[in-house]
């Protein structure tokens, strides 16, 4: 493969390497975006439970390795805080996306119109 690699016209070898780190940067926006959802889901989870607790009761919070008491009405204000954070993080992330998946259908259709060019020539 390296050898019908140094084949290739410069420009083609270099669109190759574009596409391959375009890839690259897509998975990881896409593992990003999967960890923002996740947690999503936990804080959904978590603001769900709180409504289903009486004002009064006895509410801790997770700091590292330790359980501290808090009110429900400070837990509550974080989780929304965070959920309001972590929904603009995963719009950003969907945008990113979306250019990346851009980006590299714009690349695949010019790399397939050298390589097009490129066989045409060497037959």
């Amino acid at each position: 493969m390296s050898e019908e690699l140094a084949k290739l016209p410069p420009q083609v070898q270099e669109r190759l390497l574009r596409l391959q780190q375009l890839q690259q940067t897509l998975q990881s926006v896409l593992a990003q975006k999967q960890q923002v959802e996740l947690e999503l889901t936990e804080i959904e989870q978590a603001l769900s439970e709180l409504q289903k607790v009486a004002d009064d009761a006895v509410i801790y919070k997770a700091i590292g390795s330790l359980l501290v008491k808090t009110d429900r009405a400070k837990v509550t204000t974080d989780l929304n805080e965070r959920k309001e954070l972590l929904n603009m993080r995963a719009s950003v992330l969907g945008k990113q996306e979306e250019r990346l998946r851009s980006q590299m259908k714009e690349l695949q259709a010019k790399l397939q119109q050298d390589l097009a060019s490129v066989s045409g020539t060497q037959s």
